[in-house]
C-alpha cells in the first residue's frame, strides 16, 4: 500500500497528498516519459517541519542523502530514452551558516546525483536573472555596489536559474516526431540557445492562481514559459509528465492545457490543496476551449489510464 493523505484525480491528471518516494514506488517501471520540477533548493528554504521535507535539512550533505532515494525511483518510472528536467540554482553560502561567504555548487550536486543512479547528463539552458532585483530581494553583499567601493574583489554576478536535463539510458520507445508547422525553425533556434534571456519572472502560476489573500505563498514556483517549453520539447500529445514537487501545480497546469496526462506529488497539504484547485482549472479551461475548437484535442487515454499508473494508492 502506498501512504496517501490525499488524492484527486481527473480526466488527464492525478495528485498526491504525500512523501514522493513513497508515492512513486506505486508507479508502474518504464511508464513515465517526462518528468519536470523544483526540487528544494537544499536548506536554503524551510518549506514544512515534516521529517519527510528534502528542504527541511542540517546541510546540503543531507539533502544529498535524502535525494538519492528520489533518483533512483525515477531512474526505475522514466522509459528508457526519456528525459527528467530540473530547475535549480547555485546558492549562496553565508558566513553564519557555512563559515565562509560564496556560491555553493548545488547544480554540480544534483547532477552528480542523477549520474550516480544511471542518468546521462543530457542537456542544460542558463535562464538570465536581472542582478538588480536579486540585489534588492537578497540584498547580497556581493552584489551591492558599496561593496565595489569597499573592497570589490568581494563582488560577484548575479546566480541564474538552470534547468538540467538528464536522460535515462536506452532507445526511447515511443519517439516523438514533429512538423516543420509544429516546430518551425525559428522556434527550434529559441529553445536551442544555451542561454534563455527572455523568461518573465512574473510569469508564474502563482501570479494567475485566483488566490484568497489568506493562501500561503509558494517560494519558488517555475516560470509557465519555461515548462511550456521543455513540455513542448520532449513530450508529445497524450504523454504522462511526472513532478515529484508539484509545489503549486505549475508543471500539470501547463501539461493538461498542452494536451498532456499528469501525474503531480506534493507533500505540503496546503500546496497540495491549491495544486488541486489549479488543475481543476486548467483541465476545466480545456474541456470549455475544446468546444470552440482553440486548444489542442485531450490524450487519447482517460483518467482511468492515469489512475492505474500508481498502484496500491487507494
Amino acid at each position: 500500500m502506498v501512504d496517501v493523505l490525499d488524492q484527486h484525480h481527473g480526466k488527464r491528471f492525478s495528485i498526491y497528498n504525500g512523501d514522493c518516494v513513497d508515492v512513486l514506488r506505486g508507479i508502474p517501471s518504464d511508464s513515465v516519459h517526462y518528468s519536470i520540477f523544483s526540487p528544494p533548493f537544499a536548506s536554503l528554504y524551510t518549506y514544512s517541519a515534516s521529517d519527510r521535507d528534502m528542504g527541511n535539512v542540517v546541510d546540503a550533505d543531507e539533502f544529498a542523502d535524502h535525494f538519492m532515494f528520489l533518483v533512483a525511483e525515477l531512474a526505475r518510472v522514466m522509459m528508457p530514452g526519456r528525459l527528467v528536467s530540473f530547475h535549480c540554482m547555485n546558492l549562496p553560502s553565508s558566513k553564519a551558516r557555512d563559515g565562509f561567504i560564496g556560491i555553493k555548487d548545488f547544480r554540480g550536486q544534483l547532477i552528480r546525483s542523477f549520474e550516480r543512479s544511471g542518468f546521462i547528463y543530457h542537456s542544460e539552458v542558463c535562464i538570465w536573472k536581472d542582478p538588480v532585483t536579486a540585489m534588492q530581494r537578497t540584498k547580497a553583499l556581493g552584489l551591492l555596489h558599496k561593496t565595489i567601493r569597499k573592497d570589490s574583489c568581494m563582488a560577484r554576478q548575479g546566480i541564474a536559474d538552470y534547468v538540467v536535463t538528464m536522460r535515462k539510458p536506452g532507445e526511447n520507445p515511443e519517439p516523438c516526431p514533429n512538423t516543420h508547422e509544429s516546430f518551425p525553425v525559428k522556434m527550434w533556434q529559441q529553445y536551442a540557445s544555451p542561454i534563455w534571456t527572455d523568461i518573465n519572472p512574473s510569469d508564474t502560476l502563482q501570479r494567475m492562481s485566483a488566490r484568497d489573500e489568506n493562501d500561503e505563498r509558494h517560494i519558488c514556483p517555475l516560470q509557465l514559459e519555461v515548462i511550456r517549453r521543455c513540455v513542448r520539447l520532449w513530450t508529445k500529445e497524450g504523454d504522462a509528465v511526472l513532478s515529484p514537487f508539484a509545489g503549486i501545480g505549475s508543471e500539470g497546469h501547463v501539461s493538461v492545457e498542452m494536451g498532456r496526462r499528469f501525474v503531480g506529488i506534493e507533500l505540503k497539504p496546503s500546496y497540495y490543496q491549491q495544486a488541486t484547485k489549479n488543475l481543476i482549472n486548467a483541465e476545466d479551461g480545456v474541456d470549455q476551449g475544446s468546444l470552440f475548437g482553440i486548444t489542442n484535442e485531450p490524450p487519447t487515454a482517460d483518467g482511468a489510464d492515469l489512475q492505474d499508473e500508481i498502484r496500491g494508492a487507494e
